[in-house]
């Protein structure tokens, strides 16, 4: 004799019901940060490819077993669950084995349920005048309205009704996705089982909030980390254990998509706890240090770390006249008129140490950095730039463009540019002006690429510079308020 246990998951249970179910979800997410957008966290019919992320749902429930073959009927799990994902493990019970496991998704619709009794006998109400006048007949199909025989086997179409009326819910129809197994155990008796899966609609990603304060080319930034964890999955999870997954986390290419993102917590409080951090495998591990509710269809936000104060930065004024050429060329690059001129704009970047000296020294999940500064006029503070950031280890460098200078610009051209005949050498040589129309000075860094070949040697310079790599120069400046300030030089390429 087969036993039939049922078990349903809901966020309504309360009492009893509720102690006797303990969630443990781990969230991966491969969203570039500040690539979900609004429109798609608001969602309501989500899919594994249009929300970038996927989550370990862990469940332990306690339940009844019969001596001999159980049915056990799991309802309520995620609508987007992978089933070649499924385990059910009798924790207290190693003897108890699993002979079979489904995922029954064929849900009840109207479609569906008239499906199941065509060629079967149905009542079908209409409007008459002030009342209604109920029809009975075989449901001949259901396509593009009702088609009825009654008894006189008079077919009618009708397309204008109030109310369908059914016998009974046909079998093989359910209300929620459900998971069902059959459980062979020696002895009767209660057991705590534990059912894990992975599902797609789950995502998460990093927030840093950066109110910064200006000292001249030096700064100092107030740091507010949050984590954002979206679930479309189609299941809430209350009173959830929650991890998350920093980390580019590799899965097989037909898979959903798959990397990690996100959390990191520090500096102990009596607030209630935050993420704990630690190192798991290649990747990082951020442990919620309290239950958290999921609710589905929702966006979460969790304080990823208490705010970091007074970090040590520094503004960086960067001219880039060329950025978009390559520096991957085959063979010497001979067109004369190949960025012979370049933009205009001066980026803005603005920097910062990842180090405990500096307050931080935290792995930092990839997130989107938005910074603000305080308006003394009347105390608000008004957003001015925002970039994103990969994973950043303790103890290295953050970077965060933050747009382009007004005050600042800069001129790039060629002024000469000859080769010679036999083709063994090119010489180039190029002048930058840069421009401070503000009223105090600024540092400004030249970067220049030589790309035209590998073998370069700089023959003449009107500064100095600092070679970054085997194709990258800079040249630092100083300029004055309401001056400006040119560099020039000579490069010759060989091969």
């Amino acid at each position: 004799m087969r036993r039939i246990v049922v078990a349903v998951f809901c966020a309504s249970l309360t009492g009893a019901a509720q102690a006797d179910r303990d969630y443990a979800i781990t969230v991966y997410s491969s969203a570039s940060p500040g690539a979900v957008s609004v429109q798609l966290q608001r969602a309501r019919h989500a899919s594994s490819a249009s929300l970038p992320g996927y989550a370990m749902v862990r469940h332990d429930q306690i339940l009844e077993l019969g001596a001999g073959e159980n049915e056990v009927r799991i309802q309520d799990v995620a609508a987007l669950i992978d089933p070649t994902t499924v385990s059910f493990r009798a924790i207290d019970d190693p003897g108890a084995r699993v002979l079979e496991q489904n995922f029954e998704f064929d849900l009840v619709s109207p479609g569906k349920l008239l499906q199941r009794y065509l060629d079967r006998n149905i009542t079908v109400e209409r409007k008459v005048g002030d009342g209604t006048k109920s029809l009975t007949g075989k449901l001949l199909s259901n396509q593009g309205g009702l088609v009825l025989q009654d008894e006189d086997g008079q077919v009618k179409l009708i397309n204008d009704y109030l109310l369908t009326l059914l016998p009974a819910l046909p079998g093989g129809l359910i209300t929620k996705p459900t998971l069902v197994w059959r459980v062979a155990t020696s002895e009767a008796g209660i057991r705590r089982v534990r059912i894990a899966y992975q599902t797609g609609g789950m995502s998460w990603w990093a927030d840093y909030n950066l109110t910064l304060r200006e000292h001249g080319p030096a700064c100092t930034a107030d740091i507010a980390a949050w984590v954002s964890i979206v679930n479309q999955s189609g299941a809430a999870y209350p009173g959830t254990r929650l991890k998350l997954i920093a980390g580019d986390v590799h899965r097989a290419p037909d898979a959903p998509r798959a990397p990690a993102q996100v959390a990191r917590a520090m500096v102990e409080s009596a607030a209630p706890p935050a993420f704990q951090e630690k190192a798991f495998f290649e990747y990082h591990l951020y442990t919620l240090g309290r239950r958290t509710d999921l609710a589905n269809n929702s966006t979460k936000q969790i304080e990823l770390f208490p705010t970091a104060l007074d970090v040590s930065c520094r503004k960086e004024l960067v001219y880039h006249g060329t950025p978009d050429i390559a520096s991957t060329f085959r063979e010497p690059f001979t067109d004369p008129h190949y960025g012979d001129t370049g933009n205009r704009k001066v980026d803005v970047f603005l920097g910062f140490a990842n180090n405990e000296k500096n307050g931080l020294g935290i792995p930092l999940p990839a997130g989107r950095v938005r910074v603000n500064k305080l308006d003394p006029a009347d105390q608000s503070l008004e957003f001015i730039g925002e970039d994103a950031i990969d994973h950043t280890p303790r103890n290295e460098q953050v970077r965060v463009n933050m747009g382009s200078a007004f005050d600042v610009v800069a001129q790039r051209r060629q002024t000469d540019f000859r080769i010679d005949t036999r083709g063994r050498w090119m010489e180039e040589t190029l002048e930058i002006v840069v421009r401070n129309q503000k009223d105090h000075a600024v540092e400004v860094t030249v970067r220049e690429n030589l790309y035209r070949w590998t073998n370069w040697t700089i023959r003449d310079s009107s500064t100095t510079f600092e070679q970054q790599d085997s194709r990258t120069i800079h040249f630092p400046l100083e300029v004055p308020p309401e001056d400006e300030r040119r560099v020039s030089y000579t490069v010759r390429y060989e091969w």
